[in-house]
């Protein structure tokens, strides 16, 4: 009689996802956020209903020793402070928008200012700051918890009463998904995205520089002094910012090269090669750690990704390690649209409109 091929190799068969849920603290403001877990085998992810937070993962190595992988801290005063984006889902509009304004259909919106001239990942009190309404959900042989988020008409001076609902699904075989949908009552822009931090080598085992990242891009958009892009793509090759084969990020730091030297590292978009028209979601990046063994495959719906290489963190997060968070302490792989796209018609349309439904979805492999 024929083996399983599971049997044949030994392994176990794979376990459907486990899905629980506890308040996040027993009492105080901690009580009133919930910590979602989901569990595949070895990998384990948490996510919290305050700003749709992807807050930990948790993989094991080429050994087999499993490490907390993101950037995280258990603090409260962290989570509601200098913590906040870390892991959150970011709207309404991710990333930058020039002059903190928008038109649409000949009308101008004013939008709440984050300073430095520009309207900053939705404003002062975007999506990161709202504690998120949840439920469990379970698609096939994928679990996890759906979360749904209703945004005022003139939420930051943005038009339209927005529903948004965030997925993250497990499967099996430790892959997390990360689905968003959205509608709106009058026409928008949305730019949605996940701000989790990456150390492939456990959460304050110290920076990433040596970690190894591929990008499918071809060209990046450089940006102003407002982080803001100026003109068209420019390729990537023959720069720091060339991704397409293997290189450690620390390479092009270190590289003389005024993009860089403006932000103190990485903190641009990279335009990512076509996606397939039918949505099927494609590799934009693949991180590996050389030293414990552990990778990172990306893939999404989304035309571009920010590489943000945490340049500004200061030490002042401390993670459950007991270490504070210093400059390149995680990298953030940010699938989205554009930055300041509402200002760039050449650029992938932002809009959203009443009859239309927005969707994407990005696919997290840790290996």
């Amino acid at each position: 009689m024929a083996l399983d091929p599971q049997q044949a190799t030994g392994r176990s068969p794979a376990q459907p996802p486990q899905v629980s849920h506890a308040p996040l603290a027993g009492s105080g403001a901690g009580a009133a956020i919930e910590r979602w877990t989901l569990r595949a085998g070895a990998v384990e992810a948490t996510v919290l209903t305050l700003g749709a937070t992807l807050h930990t993962v948790r993989t094991p190595d080429r050994s087999g020793r499993v490490a907390q992988v993101l950037v995280s801290s258990e603090k409260l005063a962290d989570i509601l402070g200098p913590a906040r984006h870390y892991g959150a889902t970011v709207g309404r509009y991710a990333n930058r928008i020039a002059g903190s304004r928008i038109t649409l259909d000949g009308v101008d919106h004013p939008l709440a200012p984050t300073g430095n001239g520009v309207t900053l990942h939705g404003g002062p009190d975007g999506f990161a700051n709202r504690m998120w309404a949840a439920e469990e959900l379970r698609d096939g042989g994928r679990a996890g918890v759906r979360l749904h988020l209703r945004s005022r008409d003139g939420d930051q001076g943005f038009p339209g009463a927005l529903d948004v609902w965030v997925s993250y699904l497990l499967d099996a075989d430790g892959t997390l998904a990360i689905e968003y949908r959205a509608v709106t009552t009058r026409p928008t822009v949305l730019n949605l995205t996940n701000h989790a931090y990456v150390n492939l080598a456990g959460e304050g085992s110290g920076d990433v520089l040596g970690h190894l990242l591929t990008l499918d891009a071809d060209h990046y958009t450089p940006v102003d002094e407002r982080q803001i892009p100026y003109g068209p793509s420019e390729p990537v090759a023959g720069t720091p910012f060339d991704f397409t084969t293997a290189r450690p990020i620390g390479k092009g730091i270190s590289e003389s090269h005024p993009q860089l030297a403006a932000a103190g590292g990485y903190d641009h978009n990279f335009v990512l090669r076509p996606r397939p028209a039918d949505g099927t979601p494609t590799r934009a990046a693949l991180l590996e750690d050389p030293v414990s063994g552990r990778t990172l495959e990306v893939l999404t719906t989304e035309p571009g990704v920010q590489l943000y290489t945490a340049n500004s963190f200061s030490g002042a997060v401390t993670g459950e390690s007991g270490q504070p968070f210093g400059p390149y302490a995680g990298v953030a792989l940010e699938t989205q649209h554009f930055p300041d796209s509402p200002h760039h018609p050449e650029y992938p349309s932002t809009e959203l409109r009443p009859g239309e439904e927005f969707r994407s979805v990005t696919l997290l492999r840790f290996n």
